[in-house]
């Protein structure tokens, strides 16, 4: 992050996916909340997939799939508006498969929310195949609320990180943790058995290593603060044998966790790794997956009324 890059990021317009399950209903009221603090609208999206099903499926059978999303919608937006009734929200019915659906909502500047498990049938959305599809290849941020909803609020972002190439997404948990008015805490785990065999000599300065670490996170923490210097930034390094363990461990103390997603170290091609897979199946708060290539500067992509078809 050159000096001339450091500009605060713009944090994009929210847009969730709802199913009819309760799980994704409470995403939904997340990422009304989240629209609320970043002063932006709410887009919920239904993915009722009829150009698909018109190849097999009746016309009337297909009237009753749309009128029951509309319903939906409709259950949805009332719900959001009873808890912010300031807050401005569109509505969209999708002819199109979910996983689309929900990226072409999004573009590149919006942020996906969705719940951390569906419905079964014609509405299966989230968080099968489905909603690891939306996390693994989605062009923005991808939200996972996971966590009970009346859990206590711990005033704290936290950014799972390891080197300097997590500049290229740390700005987006930055701005985050700034609209919660939070602290963001930087975690990095360093797992020794993660590394023998590729540095025959490591295993004879560990605490070498393991300061070189430190002092990497600690240059993470300043380049955050260069552009946030009124955001109180932490940064920590965990040893241990379970990436994975450490940072569930991390979930339980956050409000929200966030982790970039590329292929050198989360996965394989386009799939997310196990570090991301278990987070988003396990965790105990909202996690939120970022790909390196996420825009910071999103462009105001989103409609701002009225009914999709």
């Amino acid at each position: 992050m050159d000096s001339e890059d450091r500009v605060k990021p713009r944090l994009g317009d929210v847009v969730a996916g709802v199913d009819g399950s309760a799980s994704a209903r409470a995403a939904a009221l997340w990422a009304a909340a989240e629209a609320v603090r970043r002063e932006r609208p709410l887009h919920l999206v239904h993915a009722a997939d009829t150009d698909r099903r018109a190849l097999y499926t009746d016309a009337d059978t297909l009237q009753d799939v749309r009128e029951a999303g509309r319903d939906l919608l409709i259950d949805i937006a009332e719900a959001v508006a009873a808890e912010h009734p300031g807050l401005v929200v569109t509505r969209e019915l999708s002819r199109q498969e979910p996983v689309a659906a929900l990226r072409a909502a999004a573009g590149r500047g919006g942020t996906v929310v969705v719940g951390s498990r569906g419905l079964g049938g014609f509405a299966a959305l989230l968080l099968g195949s489905v909603g690891l599809g939306v996390a693994a290849r989605a062009e923005g941020p991808v939200v996972v609320v996971r966590g009970a909803e009346d859990r206590p609020r711990h005033g704290s972002v936290t950014a799972a990180v390891h080197d300097a190439e997590d500049l290229d997404w740390l700005p987006l948990a930055a701005a985050e943790a700034e609209a919660r008015k939070s602290v963001l805490r930087l975690v990095s785990v360093w797992n020794v058995f993660a590394h023998v065999g590729e540095v025959a000599t490591m295993l004879d300065d560990l605490d070498g290593t393991a300061r070189k670490r430190v002092h990497a996170m600690k240059d993470l923490a300043d380049a955050v603060r260069a552009v946030y210097p009124d955001l109180v930034v932490g940064h920590h390094v965990e040893t241990g044998t379970s990436t994975p363990g450490i940072l569930m461990q991390a979930s339980d103390h956050t409000d929200l966790i966030v982790m970039g997603r590329g292929g050198r170290r989360l996965g394989v091609g386009p799939a997310l790794g196990r570090v991301a897979h278990a987070l988003i199946h396990h965790a105990h708060c909202p996690v939120q997956i970022v790909p390196h290539t996420a825009p910071h500067t999103p462009p105001h992509n989103l409609p701002t009324g009225g009914e999709g078809s």
